[in-house]
């Protein structure tokens, strides 16, 4: 028996560690050796978040901008608050542009989760940079794949634009409803097969829901 509990104890700590943050260290690391080699450059936007972050090709929608793509697989708004001082401190950024909490209510977190997750994150942003630094939220997107989780990812919206109504460093991002037709339903031509992530032409519509938050920077701080 005793070997037993040995044996089940070995096999499920590597599950944990799989299941926890601690799975994007790869990712965190190719991050923090472009700092290091100079390829990110700090007083830069950043894009932090998920894969919808990840797959968006910003050098492509934001020519001859040297924006910070800090996106990474299947992330939550957890994990970003887990490496900020690694992910984002660095870059110290003028302007956040985070997406997250698409995978957070997949994975089984409510709306308050999320909501709170989102405070933490703030409260850190604030914490490392004061005022220095502002924060759009990109809405939670619309999919076809998690269109069954849509009023919870609705919930944990609404709840963090109510804050981003309130604090002048935070902007609440509406792709939603550019994203939704006239059904009520995701757009189907907004994205690729897996019905989950974006082709071209659904983030053509984040690029213009993002431009006016960047434009808005103060020049001296818009890269």
């Amino acid at each position: 028996m005793k070997y037993l509990c040995l044996a089940l104890i070995c096999f499920a700590t590597p599950v944990f560690a799989q299941d926890g943050p601690q799975r994007w260290e790869t990712s965190i690391a190719v991050f923090e050796g472009k700092i290091k080699d100079g390829l990110t450059k700090p007083g830069s936007v950043l894009f932090i978040g998920s894969s919808s972050i990840r797959m968006w090709r910003l050098q492509d929608a934001f020519p001859g901008k040297d924006y910070v793509n800090h996106g990474f697989g299947g992330s939550m708004i957890s994990d970003s608050i887990y490496y900020f001082d690694r992910a984002v401190k660095p870059v110290q950024p003028p302007l956040i542009l985070l997406y997250a909490g698409d995978n957070d209510v997949a994975k089984g977190k409510s709306a308050e989760v999320v909501h709170a997750d989102f405070r933490k994150f703030v409260n850190l942003m604030k914490k490392a940079f004061g005022e220095k630094t502002q924060l759009g939220f990109i809405a939670i997107k619309p999919s076809l794949a998690r269109w069954m989780l849509a009023d919870e990812m609705q919930k944990a919206n609404t709840l963090i634009k109510s804050d981003c109504d309130r604090d002048e460093l935070l902007t609440y991002i509406d792709i939603w409803t550019p994203m939704i037709g006239e059904d009520g339903k995701p757009k189907p031509d907004l994205f690729l097969k897996d019905g989950l992530h974006m082709n071209l032409k659904g983030y053509q519509i984040w690029n213009k829901a993002v431009k006016p938050v960047i434009d808005a920077l103060p020049s001296p701080a818009r890269p």
